[in-house]
């Protein structure tokens, strides 16, 4: 069995400069990057991203965090030699676009998050936007209550439905 070194972008810090982020299309080939990133987020934030930790991502889970095609899209936020440090993706069923969006721990906070979500409603064609969110999860809900202020929001088993106006969408006039 081939042990893969887990790599981590050193997070953003106040005394030395951080580390120009990219932000770009998941790749086919990106699959043990997403592995080496799933697996160096804390449990917490596992949990709130896939609602329950994930030691050991399987191929299934992989392969469709970086699929993309005519309903599916997904973006990486990479530093220092394509490590990544934020992922994202959206799903379009009919006029709506759900979301998922997990940031590495030491970069979260940043901003980082915001940007990506952003960046994916730019590219996508959908009127609405969806996504669940644990409870607890106070950072994203902070980030829906910026970016959407008028958000829906619907509590349901201990996680939030939210269901917003895609700020981006082309709207037919």
């Amino acid at each position: 069995m081939r042990r893969t070194q887990l790599r981590r972008a050193a997070p953003p810090s106040p005394v030395r400069a951080r580390p120009a982020v990219e932000i770009r299309p998941a790749r086919m080939d990106d699959a043990e990057r997403i592995r080496d990133f799933v697996c160096g987020l804390s449990l917490k934030s596992q949990s709130q991203r896939f609602f329950a930790g994930v030691t050991r991502p399987s191929a299934s889970l992989l392969k469709s965090m970086i699929t993309r095609d005519d309903r599916r899209d997904a973006l990486l936020a990479v530093v220092d030699d394509d490590v990544v440090i934020g992922h994202v993706m959206g799903y379009v069923t009919g006029d709506c676009v759900e979301i998922a969006v997990v940031i590495a721990d030491a970069w979260q906070s940043v901003g980082l998050g915001g940007r990506l979500v952003r960046t994916l409603l730019r590219r996508s064609c959908a009127a609405t936007v969806s996504m669940d969110v644990l409870g607890d999860n106070r950072k994203v809900l902070s980030m829906v209550r910026h970016i959407w202020p008028d958000a829906t929001m619907r509590v349901s088993s201990g996680s939030v439905e939210i269901k917003a106006r895609n700020p981006f969408a082309k709207f037919a006039e």
